[in-house]
């Protein structure tokens, strides 16, 4: 991975740039006219609030959401990649994609990073520009029916939630081994809030620590998430204190990149916890 990180030493912090009209949280920056410009001033807010990582996403993967073409998530992107780029040179760009199209065209433009929900399992064949490029990849487990966005109770909920998730996780590993991606360009995500149950979501929080032995960083994506909801009977814009509880556990349990939308108040929940476990 071009990107060289120390993992470990503290938790790093990816704040979430939703370029699209339809993002569940309510944060979305729109699309059209002036919404690269909105995308360099969120970039900027974020990278000063403290974000080590920028993940930019042009399709949301709410439950039920649109899905849209490759044209589409192009158009909506391209200009925002390049200009946050353009003006920020060394923070790490991730992007939010499953496309193989779309990747080429992000690590052709300056994305470091791959940020795939569906861990290569949709299109195995966006593995060899990943590996082409010698940029990161984030392996999420998604427990949805694949390439669908309706949210479903999964059937394995019954067997042991950790062993399903290792499973999957082993099938997007197999698949980016074969393709040739390095190790070291690997990080995990359990995948909250794809595919799970609240109870699923509460259950793989707590036992992150067992993914540990898989031998890759492990992000967690927690942020606003609508088991926090259902727990606090909370909209998404008022899940802070939610999302908190669930990063300060995650980091607690061994997670080394927490995803969220306030960067400001997660450093600093970050920060605080890396302190408690005396992490430098």
């Amino acid at each position: 991975m071009k990107t060289k990180l120390v993992w470990g030493s503290r938790t790093l912090v990816m704040g979430i740039l939703n370029l699209t009209p339809d993002s569940f949280s309510g944060d979305g920056l729109g699309i059209g006219e002036g919404a690269p410009e909105r995308a360099v001033e969120q970039a900027r807010r974020m990278v000063a609030e403290g974000a080590d990582i920028l993940d930019l996403g042009a399709e949301s993967s709410r439950p039920g959401a649109r899905p849209i073409s490759v044209s589409e998530e192009l158009e909506r992107l391209l200009p925002a990649l390049r200009a946050v780029r353009r003006e920020m040179k060394e923070v790490i760009l991730s992007v939010d994609t499953y496309k193989k199209e779309v990747v080429e065209l992000a690590l052709d433009e300056g994305a470091d990073w791959i940020n795939d929900i569906w861990g290569l399992r949709f299109d195995p064949q966006m593995a060899e520009g990943i590996c082409r490029h010698d940029a990161g990849i984030i392996l999420m487990h998604n427990g949805r029916a694949l390439g669908d966005k309706v949210e479903t109770v999964p059937e394995e909920k019954k067997q042991d939630t950790v062993q399903w998730v290792k499973e999957g996780l082993e099938q997007s590993l197999k698949i980016a081994r074969q393709s040739g991606i390095k190790n070291e360009s690997i990080i995990l995500d359990v995948g909250i809030g794809f595919g799970k149950t609240v109870e699923q979501n509460l259950e793989l929080i707590n036992r992150l620590d067992e993914f540990r032995g898989m031998g890759f960083p492990i992000l967690v994506g927690p942020s606003r998430k609508s088991f926090i909801g259902a727990i606090l009977d909370l909209p998404p814009d008022q899940r802070l204190e939610g999302t908190a509880a669930a990063v300060a556990i995650a980091i607690a349990r061994g997670a080394d990149v927490i995803r969220v939308h306030d960067v400001r108040a997660m450093v600093r929940v970050a920060k605080m916890s890396d302190a408690i476990l005396a992490r430098s």
